[in-house]
């Protein structure tokens, strides 16, 4: 079994090594082989401000097997946490004076865009700004911790995982943005690997991109493995920027899977490519995706499971649809998760990982 679909069989072996040693490939844990992995999506980012160094600790204690961390690039070629390079939404920059002359517009893969950007400031700048809950209105509680965490690094997050035993799936974000402005993600990503010694396939690292031409590069200068990132709308940037009129849904058609094949370990997909929604909002029958991509060796990592109500698929929703508290009340995510593992996906990317770790021990034990 290739890839991805082997890392469903594995726990990463915990050590004390520093960066610089050589640290433990994923070890066998005793778990099932069937059994899917669990990616604390932005850590527990359904309990703590995303990417933060508290919702990374928040998904291991609730048995996250991956931890993600989007990246970005600072001016000072420093890689961070961040969902997006715009950062007005995720931190207290808004409330600076200090940086209100940062305030711009660009343009990021084709969309202009207002706000603060991390590459216009240095890690020491960013150090000074804290993280704030993105959505506070569909996770009030989550707003009490605004002001408590800085912007993490690359290498905290790689570090915080060798320590907690646990693997780390980065998404580097809009990679062809960054190659233009002179501050390339992949170099300081392989640079920040090598010093933690994760280098071979079979260590705690898969690296995503929803652009094709970064994981196509890096398919040559490294061994970790790699997963496309598929929506369920739209192109990936890169393709549309050369001229290329293939679209997501292409990729996720038996040819499209099996060019991804020839460079990627498995796809990260959004859940309406397994099981798609009907005209009337309700669940229809699932696609053919996830045997499709395991018919050519690849694994199938479905995002992202989120316990509120407006989060859920129509049929998952609990409560009155009247309440005001409707939209963020909790519904049926355990349906949705078992849902969801009953189509043989071999991960999840979850809000909260207790849950997704308690229904697939249900499920698999």
């Amino acid at each position: 079994m290739r890839g991805l679909r082997k890392a469903a069989a594995v726990l990463v072996a915990a050590v004390a090594l520093g960066p610089g040693a050589a640290v433990a490939e994923a070890a066998p844990s005793g778990r099932a082989e069937r059994e899917p992995v669990v990616i604390g999506h932005r850590g527990a980012s359904g309990h703590r401000p995303e990417h933060t160094i508290a919702a990374y600790t928040a998904a291991i204690d609730m048995g996250a097997d991956y931890i993600e961390p989007d990246l970005v690039s600072t001016k000072d070629r420093v890689l961070v946490a961040r969902h997006e390079n715009e950062i007005s939404g995720t931190t207290d920059v808004e409330k600076r004076p200090e940086f209100a002359g940062r305030r711009t517009t660009k343009t990021i893969d084709g969309v202009p865009v207002t706000g603060w950007f991390t590459e216009d400031f240095t890690l020491a700048e960013l150090r000074t700004l804290r993280a704030e809950e993105r959505v506070p209105e569909l996770r009030p509680d989550n707003a009490a911790y605004d002001g408590l965490y800085q912007i993490p690094t690359f290498d905290e997050v790689l570090e915080l995982a060798r320590r907690r035993g646990v693997g780390v799936y980065p998404e580097t974000k809009h990679p062809t943005y960054f190659d233009r402005a002179g501050l390339s993600l992949e170099e300081p990503l392989l640079a920040s690997l090598r010093r933690f010694g994760l280098t071979s396939p079979r260590s705690p690292v898969i690296i995503q991109s929803f652009e094709t031409a970064n994981l196509r590069e890096l398919r040559s200068r490294t061994r970790v493995r790699l997963a496309q990132l598929l929506s369920a709308s739209g192109a990936p940037y890169d393709l549309v920027a050369a001229g290329d009129p293939r679209t997501y849904a292409d990729l996720a058609k038996p040819e499209g899977l099996a060019w991804i094949a020839g460079y990627a370990d498995g796809v990260g997909v959004n859940t309406a490519l397994v099981i798609p929604a009907g005209p009337d909002g309700r669940l229809g029958e699932p696609t053919s995706l996830v045997r499709d991509a395991h018919r050519r060796g690849l694994s199938v990592h479905v995002w992202t499971v989120r316990n509120e109500n407006s989060q859920l698929p129509l049929d998952h929703r609990q409560g009155n649809p009247a309440s005001p508290a409707y939209g963020r009340a909790t519904g049926d995510v355990m349906g949705w998760l078992k849902r969801l593992f009953e189509q043989r996906v071999d991960g999840v990317f979850a809000d909260d990982p207790g849950m997704a770790r308690a229904v697939r021990e249900r499920l698999f034990n």
